[in-house]
């Protein structure tokens, strides 16, 4: 069966994420993109992963530092979001969608309002495709308290409500359920 580009994204689209802006500083500038290609890959050490377009202006300057931070957008960062994800963008102008921001010691960039940050210095790269897959360690972290902005279909949302919690008290989490499965699985 051939899945046709469109259909791909659909279904795709119906998993919601996080927004992330990839920050990267070169030549004394900051550039950016705005990523919802991430995820977290290791504990120990601390390893994170974002997939690139081998097009994206950003992808360049990843392999070439070495350093980038994963900015975690707060729901008042839309506008981020958007200035970032336009590939024709100059990043000169970041400050008028909102943009503003500090350096780490290592001179990585880091997003104002974010609500995560995550300083990380490149471990590996894998081609996949259109686009390469970068994994990176995190050295540094920093947290404030906030609502997420969130992608699903295409288009930007709040997060909703709470879900009530389970008979036993706690929410239910299914990393912790597959993990138990798994525990079960190798008993049997």
């Amino acid at each position: 069966m051939n899945v046709t580009h469109s259909e791909f994204r659909k279904a795709l689209g119906c998993f919601s994420t996080g927004v992330t802006v990839i920050t990267v500083d070169e030549g004394g500038e900051v550039h950016g993109m705005t990523a919802n290609a991430f995820s977290s890959v290791s504990l120990d050490p601390p390893l994170v992963l974002v997939c690139v377009g081998h097009q994206a202006r950003t992808h360049a300057h990843l392999q070439a530092k070495k350093r980038f931070g994963v900015n975690v957008l707060a729901a008042d960062q839309r506008a981020i979001s958007e200035y970032y994800a336009r590939a024709s963008e100059s990043h000169k102008h970041a400050e008028e969608a909102g943009a503003r921001f500090d350096r780490t010691s290592h001179g990585t960039p880091l997003l104002h309002g974010a609500l995560a940050y995550l300083e990380c210095r490149l471990h590996s790269a894998q081609d996949a495709g259109d686009h390469t897959i970068f994994i990176a360690e995190v050295e540094d972290v920093m947290v404030r308290e906030g609502e997420p902005l969130l992608f699903y279909r295409g288009r930007y949302r709040n997060i909703g409500e709470e879900l009530p919690t389970t008979a036993g008290g706690e929410q239910d989490n299914p990393a912790d359920a597959s993990a138990d499965r798994m525990v079960r699985d190798r008993k049997r």
